[in-house]
């Protein structure tokens, strides 16, 4: 398991379905891993994001800390900012699939509906003469549609 991994596991282990919330100190976590301050501010900023789920909150200084927080939303609630903000006019596929993928993580859609859509928006599917500009916009259309489609239902269920 690469460091990173094992970072994001531990600090993923610390917030608990019960624990919405840590602190840490940076150095300390550091020095645990027995890595540099800057490989936990790596795996901060590529793996506890907004879009992941989570608001990070610092203070620098000898007295400083790490809060992660875990937002609490509902599927509706995290589909609507998905939708509205995240996807925007345009999406690689590889930016996409991660959306997916964490999505099918959090429940938020199944397993089998996140493969059904990553197949929709897939470069084979979208295997047309086209700039990869255009590609992109499609995909985010289809992705925005998908999505949609899957809030009504839950929405109705």
């Amino acid at each position: 398991m690469r460091l990173s991994d094992s970072i994001e596991s531990f600090i993923k282990t610390l917030l608990s379905q019960e624990e919405t919330e840590v602190e840490l100190k940076r150095n300390e976590l550091a020095e645990y891993f027995g890595c540099a301050p800057s490989q936990i501010n790596y795996v901060l900023a590529t793996r506890f994001t907004l879009d992941d789920g989570y608001v990070i909150e610092s203070r620098r200084g000898g007295g400083g800390y790490i809060r992660i927080v875990r937002v609490v939303e509902s599927g509706q609630q995290r589909l609507a900012y998905l939708i509205n903000e995240r996807i925007g006019t345009a999406i690689s596929e590889e930016e996409a699939v991660r959306l997916l993928g964490q999505l099918a993580q959090q429940q938020v859609v199944t397993v089998h509906e996140a493969e059904i859509m990553r197949a929709a928006i897939s470069s084979q599917a979208l295997a047309i003469p086209v700039p990869d500009q255009m590609k992109d916009a499609l995909r985010a259309r289809s992705l925005k549609s998908m999505l949609t489609a899957v809030a009504r239902q839950n929405r109705e269920a």
